[in-house]
């Protein structure tokens, strides 16, 4: 999972395992271990209508509904976007890269835009 924050804006990419082992398990956390501190950034399943989000204890925990969750998983969907107070949330799929990189992709999303010949 990738995080990627910049002013009020928080956006998650996720694998395709990752987006399985939410759907099925109901969450997913990953960390970064600082010198002092453990950073913590997680996703759960909540039964609401729209993603949310709060930050406590040093982890950022983004709330996803079950049906947004569930249409992540079995459909062709992208992403979904929403608003926690004034920060914005998206979600995206993690897609393969086109240009040269030295990061595994294998389990990335194939890329929509990578010719296929």
């Amino acid at each position: 999972m990738k995080i990627r924050i910049k002013g009020n804006s928080v956006r998650y990419r996720l694998t395709q395992s990752e987006v399985t082992q939410l759907w099925e398990k109901g969450h997913w956390e990953e960390q970064t271990q600082f010198a002092s501190k453990t950073f913590l950034y997680a996703i759960e399943i909540q039964h609401a209508d729209d993603l949310s989000a709060d930050f406590t204890d040093n982890r950022i925990t983004l709330y996803m509904p079950k049906v947004m969750v569930d249409e992540l998983h079995d459909t062709d969907k992208v992403g979904f976007d929403g608003w926690s107070g004034p920060v914005r949330l998206l979600i995206e799929k993690d897609f393969a890269c086109i240009d040269n990189t030295e990061e595994d992709q294998s389990d990335h999303y194939p890329n929509p835009c990578q010719k296929t010949d």
